[in-house]
């Protein structure tokens, strides 16, 4: 079979190795569909800690199960099935603390970017799903991005009537968007991709400022809300330090910030200690996703919440899949696929 290998910053290579075999309660996927996503990118450009070189690549797919190990449980050969890429251990003391996502023994799992992809026994438990026939894969693929804004919804607490603000409208921020107006929530997008910001417009954002139309985007923000008080909720989906800053200074007295898009390794920002004291902000950091919100996720994206039409623009082979990733640097797409026969 055809599979990516991640050798170093732009240093990507498709190679010819064995199908892999199941072991006890494994699956092995022939997969259909594999996205690129903005960890992709960024793992591509310059590395990722997670992705020790030479290491499998890509962790959006799904497709159809090709073999089973002995123990496997409610899964058949032929399945229509997307695997999220990661469970955690559910016996560290996080997981006890009911914070998975923080968890000790977290398994992440590679290898999207392949024809074929072993699924491990922890996760074909916790974080695999049978497609209903009317679900497409390229929708499917989308499980574990949107796994990741949904539990980063939750963890935003937004109540009907809030203003929301989200900055930045990639992949994730897009999602925010969708989910923060079915919250009941009066949305404001800020990007500077007037495809993107048009796109947020039309899965929920009652307004939409474009970074290029504004010197002062935090005023521009306030100004969209009552008494230009600033806003209930603020997200930060980018992972820039300068707009964790400015998500900072857009949130009202009592506000509540989520600080979602990950940065650099050794980045920091700065935030005015009397504004933090006084102005009573909850500011928080939130990473990934559990399998409660896995399967959320999964049961949205069933109901047609979010589809492929929006979220997927360019299809390329797996020889391609440089080129793919290069495509998705433009900032021209929201997501390319590569679709495998």
């Amino acid at each position: 079979m055809k599979t990516a290998y991640f050798y170093g910053p732009k240093d990507v290579r498709i190679e010819e190795v064995p199908i892999p075999e199941p072991g006890y309660g494994e699956v092995i996927i022939k997969n259909k569909v594999a996205l690129t996503c903005g960890t992709d990118l960024k793992t591509y450009l310059r590395g990722h800690p997670l992705w020790i070189p030479p290491a499998l690549f890509g962790h959006e797919a799904s497709g159809v199960i090709y073999k089973i190990g002995e123990g496997v449980k409610n899964f058949s050969v032929g399945d229509r099935v997307v695997a999220h890429n990661s469970a955690p251990c559910n016996e560290c003391i996080y997981c006890k603390s009911h914070q998975p996502s923080m968890c000790e023994d977290n398994l992440f799992n590679s290898g999207a970017f392949a024809e074929y992809q072993k699924i491990p026994e922890r996760i074909v438990r916790q974080n695999l799903f049978k497609l209903p026939d009317h679900l497409d894969f390229k929708s499917a693929a989308l499980t574990e991005p949107f796994s990741c804004a949904v539990y980063g919804i939750d963890e935003s607490n937004i109540k009907q009537g809030d203003y929301v603000v989200i900055n930045g409208t990639g992949p994730i921020g897009l999602m925010f968007v969708k989910l923060a107006y079915l919250k009941g929530a009066h949305v404001i997008a800020v990007d500077m991709s007037p495809k993107r910001l048009e796109l947020a417009k039309k899965l929920g954002a009652k307004d939409i400022i474009n970074l290029n139309d504004t010197s002062d985007i935090v005023n521009a923000v306030k100004d969209l809300t009552p008494n230009k008080r600033g806003v209930d909720v603020a997200v930060e989906a980018t992972g820039i330090p300068e707009v964790w800053e400015n998500t900072i200074l857009m949130s009202r007295k009592g506000g509540i910030i989520n600080l979602f898009g990950g940065t650099k390794k050794g980045v920091s920002f700065t935030i005015d200690c009397q504004l933090f004291h006084y102005s009573q902000l909850t500011i928080k950091g939130v990473f990934h996703t559990t399998p409660y919100h896995v399967e959320r996720a999964f049961r949205l994206i069933c109901e047609g919440v979010i589809t492929a039409s929006d979220f997927v623009d360019e299809e390329f082979s797996i020889d391609n899949l440089v080129d793919a990733l290069e495509s998705h640097k433009s900032g021209n797409v929201i997501k390319n696929a590569i679709i495998f026969e």
